[in-house]
């Protein structure tokens, strides 16, 4: 039952993904009222760690990779690093690889992505 209960998520997971993403290849957010604005930036006018995340997945799923770089390089810079974390979770390879885990995702890593992100906000609002 646990299996199919862990499938049965896996699958909505993907699909809600796959979703999102059909919606972010369609809609610009450049030219729409419809996606929600940083609320963040709309209250003090800076630039968020996260502000322009939803234009470079758009220019992203057309192909620019050069403009959603622009976007946002933190986002696009963080993407695979992300993408191995879900790996590592969803596949168990954490009990497999538990030194390389413990490389990227332990308490030193996660002071460097802290650090990392931090003055990612403070470099871009400079």
């Amino acid at each position: 039952m646990w299996i199919k209960k862990n499938k049965l998520l896996f699958i909505l997971l993907v699909l809600f993904l796959m979703s999102g993403l059909v919606f972010y290849y369609f809609i610009n957010p450049l030219s729409t009222n419809f996606i929600i604005k940083c609320p963040f930036k709309s209250i003090t006018g800076w630039d968020c760690p996260g502000c322009g995340s939803q234009r470079a997945v758009h220019e992203l799923l057309h192909g620019n990779f050069k403009q959603a770089f622009f976007y946002n390089p933190l986002f696009i810079i963080a993407l695979p690093y992300a993408f191995v974390g879900i790996l590592f979770e969803w596949f168990s390879l954490k009990y497999r690889y538990p030194k390389t885990r413990k490389i990227l995702f332990g308490k030193t890593a996660i002071y460097i992505v802290a650090f990392t992100i931090i003055s990612f906000f403070i470099l871009r609002n400079l």
